[in-house]
């Protein structure tokens, strides 16, 4: 009977998951009393890394949440042509590879970008204010601004229509409204929110290596890098790595503390109703809102797009080099899309047995809480340790690929594990009594149950597996050589020797793989007539 074989494909994901993080934090914990902790206290180095990597983080949380609270209220006030657009490209934001970006905004922001075009077409000098913390905070603002004003503009449209009517009724003014309406539901979320987004750029590697300028504006994560492929220094890359691991932890920790589940609140938007949307002053500060936020998140956008209409691109295009990278990059992707679904589903499987049918719900919160707790291993520190464990064992260079492969799976795992506990959980409760009637399992349930109502969540899960792995430049960072290139590095080695013609070609061909696969993935393997999640 299959059904006594239910704990086989969690206990082989879990296997699998445990070998993949407990080795590497074991060789980074051997490795790192080498070093000897006394010396932090008086490593003038760390403590400038350090303080840099909470401070740069900080800044970039506030200016986030500062820019997007009032862009929230203003999308709720105003409905335009193009809102709709802009709130997908807001999405968008959170799938396109972060080296992409930063591509985006050296073009716009550099000392040839189109700002310096247009204070040098005005009569003024160009001015230099990107790399360093500037382009760091600009990059994260990037990044996380959008996020912020989605999720807050959720909250604020989430407000009964009868309290706007009530509010209309008894003359509240702009202050009055976001005081006892507005406030109340983003204050709700601003501490979940602030932790994520401050963990999000903690954690920054990417945008770091590519636009910190130098040590004055070097990150932990950098400094792992810079310890392990510069200096060669094992046993303080495995301190350092520790001390990522600690602090990731305790960041997670309070994000799920500080997280609350939203009221369920029945009714549709009431912002309709807002009575200080047609207000003259009202106006003016949305537009200005609106304009400032989106000269910040529209040209790095076009800048991809439009560097891809340059006569002298084609010649870039024939790279070798570029076609190989892409390559390797969607070689890789794939396979660790497959991987970290196969790890998903395997979990899951089992969880939702203990769960279901043998209603040990402890237990199944515990299997699928060991596959979140990669977030808490950032690329960076997991591939330190798979380093550190195999030097002596293997050419970690020769296994460059399986390594980096490796590392994208599990840094996706937690992103399935979203996309496919509730579609499955949902599926068993449904039809398990049915196909227990009928005797129902193995491979016929597969084929005739499960694939085709979980056909869109599989696709969803693989397809953002791929989209991170074909972003991915830690794991890369580390392994990557001359014979082994992805998109990503080949784009930040274009970056960084001003190679701008073919780093305009790389950013193109990896913006157009990256859309084209994940919408790709989503329409073959998610298909148009697959029952809805």
């Amino acid at each position: 009977m299959v059904r006594k074989y239910w704990w086989l494909p969690g206990c082989l994901s879990l296997l699998g998951i445990l070998l993949l993080s407990a080795g590497p934090i074991g060789a980074l914990l051997v490795q790192s009393s080498q070093h000897g902790w006394f010396r932090l206290l008086h490593d003038s180095y760390l403590h400038h890394v350090l303080w840099f990597s909470f401070y740069q983080a900080l800044l970039s949380t506030l200016l986030s949440l500062m820019l997007a609270i009032p862009l929230a209220q203003a999308l709720s006030r105003r409905y335009f042509f193009g809102r709709k657009l802009l709130l997908r490209l807001f999405g968008l934001s959170l799938v396109l590879p972060v080296i992409l970006v930063v591509f985006g905004i050296v073009t716009v922001h550099g000392r040839q970008g189109w700002v310096n075009q247009l204070l040098q077409a005005s009569g003024f000098e160009s001015v230099g204010y990107l790399y360093g913390l500037n382009g760091i905070l600009l990059a994260h603002v990037f990044f996380n601004m959008p996020l912020a004003a989605r999720i807050l503009l959720q909250g604020i449209e989430s407000i009964p229509e009868s309290h706007w009517r009530m509010a209309n009724q008894l003359g509240f003014n702009g202050w009055q409204l976001f005081r006892w309406l507005e406030w109340p539901t983003i204050r709700s979320a601003l501490p979940a929110l602030g932790s994520m987004i401050f963990m999000l750029c903690f954690t920054s590697f990417a945008t770091v290596m590519a636009l910190g300028g130098g040590p004055k504006s070097t990150t932990l994560e950098v400094a792992i890098y810079q310890a392990l492929r510069f200096d060669f220094d094992l046993p303080f890359a495995g301190m350092l790595a520790l001390l990522q691991l600690f602090f990731c932890s305790g960041f997670l920790l309070l994000q799920y503390r500080l997280t609350k589940t939203a009221p369920d609140q029945s009714g549709h938007s009431g912002c309709s109703l807002r009575p200080d949307r047609r207000l003259v002053r009202v106006r003016i500060w949305d537009a200005v809102i609106l304009t400032i936020c989106l000269s910040i998140f529209l040209p790095p956008l076009l800048a991809i797009i439009s560097n891809g209409i340059n006569p002298r691109l084609w010649a870039a295009l024939t790279s070798i080099t570029l076609w190989q990278a892409t390559l390797t990059s969607v070689i890789i992707a794939t396979g660790a899309a497959v991987l970290s679904v196969l790890l998903t589903v395997g979990l899951l499987s089992s969880s939702r047995y203990l769960r279901l049918q043998l209603q040990r719900r402890s237990a199944a919160a515990l299997m699928e809480a060991t596959g979140s707790v990669i977030l808490v291993l950032p690329a960076v520190v997991l591939s330190t340790g798979l380093f550190i464990l195999l030097r002596n064992v293997a050419d970690v260079f020769t296994l460059g690929p399986i390594l980096v492969l490796l590392v994208n799976a599990l840094m996706a795992l937690p992103y399935g594990l979203r996309a496919l506990q509730l579609p499955m959980d949902r599926v068993a409760r449904q039809y398990n009594r049915l196909c227990t009637s009928l005797d129902i399992q193995g491979w016929a349930r597969l084929k005739q149950v499960e694939w085709p109502l979980l056909r869109k969540p599989l696709a969803l899960a693989f397809a953002l597996a791929m989209m991170l792995s074909l972003g991915d430049l830690s794991a890369i960072a580390l392994f990557g050589s001359q014979s082994l290139q992805t998109l990503p590095w080949l784009l930040y080695q274009q970056l960084g020797s001003y190679q701008m013609i073919d780093a305009a070609a790389t950013a193109l061909v990896l913006l157009v793989l990256s859309l084209g696969l994940f919408g790709l993935v989503e329409g073959v393997l998610g298909g148009k007539d697959a029952a809805a999640n």
